[in-house]
């Protein structure tokens, strides 16, 4: 891989990790498409990919550090009793929303593997994708209008939904944040503090998927130069997507009633578009 290919995938990565539209799938999709002669399959390939998920984990940490520090600081007992109780009540929401992907992905890890090196299908999945999208926003609409519900409101039933939902993006082509939008959604939550709680759910997974991942660059037979070509693209990756954060939480609150309509449509021509090419081809 080259540096520009690096620099060109990173990009990719830092927005749409949390744009709606599968970062997964579109590093998977867009070397097929474009002819680069990268082996998806290879030993470095999906450590590469997790390393820059790291950089997209650091600058949501570094967004939402106000909302961590919050959690972190109540939990410990140093703010008063009812927000202390709420900080470790959120922080258990999010442990439980963590936890259905987590137990998925090491028991499906080889399938799971075999699918991530298949563009056609991360094509079909993508367009999938984008259905998901159109049938939250519809779903939704439908509900009976009972006002917006709090993150702290959520039962541990409501955390285990969004996070099956989270599940669904194991698959190369659906949307992680995408998914936990919509699950968070259909909880009655508004899209913004769907996409809050989404956000904040994705750094303990990244974090996990880091430890198990990134020291597979390190490796005595990988290429030299492998790990730094890797740690760049990783900074390149968290820059874009610290701007495309502070975008999105602002885009999600300003647009709720149709929020997740233009990503749909998106994922719709892209991922038909991409996957008539592979398959005609």
């Amino acid at each position: 891989m080259t540096y520009l290919q690096a620099l060109v995938i990173a990009v990719l990565q830092g927005a749409t990790e949390l744009f709606p539209v599968s970062s997964l799938g579109h590093a998977v999709i867009l070397p097929k498409l474009l002819g680069w002669p990268i082996d998806l399959y290879g030993a470095t390939f999906l450590p590469f990919l997790v390393l820059l998920h790291v950089g997209t984990a650091v600058a949501l940490l570094g967004y939402f550090w106000r909302d961590w520090w919050i959690l972190a600081f109540g939990a410990v007992g140093g703010l008063d009793a009812h927000r202390a109780r709420e900080s470790r009540y959120i922080l258990l929401l999010l442990a439980v929303a963590t936890v259905p992907a987590g137990l998925l992905g090491l028991v499906l890890e080889h399938w799971l593997r075999h699918l991530f090196g298949t563009p056609k299908i991360a094509a079909l999945f993508l367009a999938a994708n984008g259905i998901l999208l159109l049938f939250g926003e519809r779903l939704r609409a439908r509900a009976p209008a009972e006002g917006t519900r709090a993150l702290a409101s959520l039962s541990l039933g409501d955390a285990l939904f969004v996070g099956l939902w989270q599940s669904v993006a194991l698959l190369p082509g659906f949307s992680r944040s995408g998914a936990t939008i919509v699950g968070g959604l259909l909880r009655g939550i508004d899209h913004e503090a769907s996409a809050r709680f989404s956000f904040l759910i994705a750094t303990p997974i990244i974090l996990a998927a880091s430890l198990k991942e990134v020291p597979k660059l390190l490796h005595g037979g990988v290429p030299a130069g492998t790990f730094q070509l890797a740690l760049v693209a990783a900074f390149v990756a968290g820059l874009v997507a610290l701007a495309s954060t502070a975008f999105l939480m602002r885009y999600f609150r300003d647009h709720d009633d149709w929020a997740l309509n233009p990503f749909a449509y998106y994922c719709l021509l892209a991922g038909s578009g991409s996957a008539a090419w592979f398959f005609l081809t």
